[in-house]
Parts: structure tokens; C-alpha cells; sequence
């Protein structure tokens, strides 16, 4: 009679020890079988809390059913329950290649878009600025010294002849593509970074940065308009310039609107509407140094490898268009939904 009932005990353990736990299996199962079947982003703020809490609980299951020797039907229940919810939680899956492909289709641009006006006010510095040195250097040469720094200028400043300048835009780079390529990029993304940060200085610093990489440009269009140049230069310049450009004006678009919103946060606390404009804008720099790498490989190859005016400018062209489309087309578009 003893030996029946020692024979039915791990039966019943067994049956209780379900009843105990079955509810917090089901439930992860459950969990599991959304993530499967769509995706994490499905799930609650309560049950992703309590997704690796139902793990843990099980996996402890697992052991207990192990060492007390239970129905093997509830231990390889439980060992697969364990793998699946193991897999979701650490293990690789295509989740990160998703927020990727979301960062580029509508992250991006989509923050970008969102930055138009002061994007448009950027622009409109450079531009303000350009032509303003443009036009002081054109009447007094030695406007350009108080404007370039001679490390900067590499020679091309009005002492130069037409000679050296155009060999500037034709010859090769005797340093090699890469190391040129480096030090633009390092540089201009100095100038972008700087230009976001200082938005945090109610903006005025990023607006004088952005004006005085305006004033830049012009001075140097200036050098070499005087020299019968001007188009050359500008082929030159249209390469890689179209994007460098864009992208430090988005860079100030982004810090100008953090900065705005410090200075007038509206309705809303001052923290509440920083951290509001701070997604868009840190989702915008974060594609800004992207779009300065693009650059620097124009910079450093196609513009020394390209030497024909036309061609220069057709595939500066061709990149202005696409990032004009790729932010204020597609971009444009998801943008809005996010107002809505």
C-alpha cells in the first residue's frame, strides 16, 4: 500500500506545483507569441516590465522542475519557454535593423522637415553673409585677411595669381585624397557641432556662427570671381559644398531650436519644452554627421578625381535635389503624421 502511494506522490507534487506557477507560464507565452508574431512595440509599458520578471519566475520553475525530477512533459514545456523568452530578451534578432531602416525611411528626415523654418533662417544667414563679404572683399581686398585665417585660406587670398588659384581647383592634392578628406570633414563637423551646442546660448551664438561661415564663403568666391574665376570656383565648391552646407545649416537650425525653446517655452515648463524640441533636433544632428561624411568623401575623392566644371556642378546639383526630396518629400510627409 506504501508503495502506491510513493508511486502517486510526484504526481500530485507535480499537479500542485503546476497550479502554482501556470498562470505567470501562460502569460509568457502569451508575450511571446505577440513579439513572434509582430513585434516588441506591441506589448504594454506593463508588460514590458514584466516581461524579464515572467522569465526569471520561469526560468526558476525550470530548475525546481529539474532537480525534483518532475513529469518530463513539464520540463521540456518549460525549457522551450525559457529558449524562446531567452532568444527575445538578449538574443539577436532583426529589431535593430528595423529602428535602422525607421532612422533613414522616416526618423531622419521626418526630424529634419520638422526644422524647415529655422532651416529657412539658416540659409538666409549664410546667404546674408556670403554676399556681404562677397561684396566688402570685391571693393577692399584686405577685408578678406580680417575674415580667413591664413591656415584656412592654403594661399588662395587675393595676393595669389590666376595661375595658383586655378591650379588649386585642377591640380592634385599632394598630401593625398584621404588625409584632405580627413581634415575638411573633422573641420566642418567641428563647425556643425559647434553650431547645435551653442543654440543652448539662447541661439544668438549659433546665428553669428552660421553668419560668419557665410562670410567665409563669400570672401573666397571673391578671391576667385577676381581672378575671371568665379564659375570655376563654384563648380569647384558645388561637389561637395551642397551638402556640407545643408548640412551645417540643419546642424543650426537644430540647436536654434533648442535655444528658442529655452528662451520661449511657451506654455509649457522650460525642461518640459527642451526635452520636446530636443528629440527632433538630436535626431537631425545625429543624421547631420552622416551627411558630413557624404561629404568628405566627395570632398576628398570625387572632387579630385571630377575636373570637369560640368560635371562638378551636375553632381552637386544632383545631391542638393536628392536631399531636398529625401527631407522635405519624403520627410515631409511623416512630419505631419507626427503632428497629427
Amino acid at each position: 500500500m506504501s508503495a502506491i502511494v510513493d508511486a502517486a506522490r510526484p504526481l500530485i507534487n507535480a499537479s500542485r506545483f503546476r497550479a502554482a506557477h501556470e498562470a505567470e507560464w501562460m502569460r509568457l507565452e502569451a508575450l511571446l507569441k505577440q513579439i513572434e508574431k509582430r513585434s516588441v512595440r506591441v506589448l504594454s509599458d506593463d508588460d514590458l516590465l514584466a516581461l524579464p520578471l515572467l522569465y526569471r519566475a520561469t526560468l526558476s520553475s525550470l530548475s525546481v522542475a529539474r532537480e525534483t525530477s518532475l513529469d518530463r512533459a513539464l520540463t521540456a514545456y518549460l525549457e522551450q519557454l525559457c529558449a524562446r523568452a531567452y532568444f527575445q530578451l538578449y538574443g539577436v534578432s532583426d529589431l535593430a535593423w528595423r529602428d535602422l531602416g525607421r532612422f533613414f525611411t522616416q526618423g531622419w528626415p521626418g526630424a529634419v522637415a520638422s526644422l524647415w523654418r529655422e532651416t529657412l533662417a539658416m540659409a538666409f544667414l549664410t546667404l546674408a553673409g556670403a554676399l556681404a563679404a562677397y561684396f566688402l572683399v570685391r571693393s577692399d581686398p584686405t577685408w578678406f585677411f580680417g575674415i580667413i585665417p591664413e591656415g584656412l585660406a592654403g594661399g588662395r587670398d587675393p595676393s595669389a595669381s590666376a595661375e595658383v588659384l586655378r591650379a588649386t581647383l585642377y591640380g592634385k592634392q599632394e598630401d593625398g585624397l584621404g588625409i584632405f578628406a580627413s581634415f575638411l570633414f573633422n573641420h566642418n563637423a567641428q563647425i556643425a557641432i559647434f553650431a547645435f551646442a551653442l543654440g543652448f546660448a539662447f541661439v544668438v551664438p549659433t546665428a553669428l556662427l552660421i553668419l560668419y561661415n557665410g562670410l567665409m564663403l563669400g570672401a573666397m568666391v571673391a578671391v576667385f570671381a577676381d581672378k575671371g574665376l568665379g564659375l570655376n570656383f563654384g563648380a569647384w565648391l558645388a561637389i561637395h559644398g551642397t551638402t556640407e552646407l545643408f548640412a551645417i545649416m540643419i546642424a543650426g537650425a537644430a540647436g536654434t531650436r533648442i535655444g528658442t525653446a529655452i528662451a520661449f517655452p511657451g506654455r509649457q515648463e522650460r525642461m518640459a519644452a527642451v526635452v520636446a524640441a530636443g528629440r527632433p533636433a538630436a535626431i537631425a544632428i545625429a543624421g547631420v554627421v552622416l551627411m558630413l561624411a557624404v561629404a568628405a568623401v566627395l570632398e576628398g575623392i570625387g572632387r579630385q578625381v571630377v575636373t570637369s566644371d560640368a560635371a562638378r556642378g551636375t553632381i552637386g546639383m544632383a545631391m542638393l535635389v536628392a536631399w531636398l526630396l529625401y527631407y522635405y518629400g519624403i520627410g515631409r510627409r511623416h512630419a505631419n503624421r507626427s503632428r497629427d
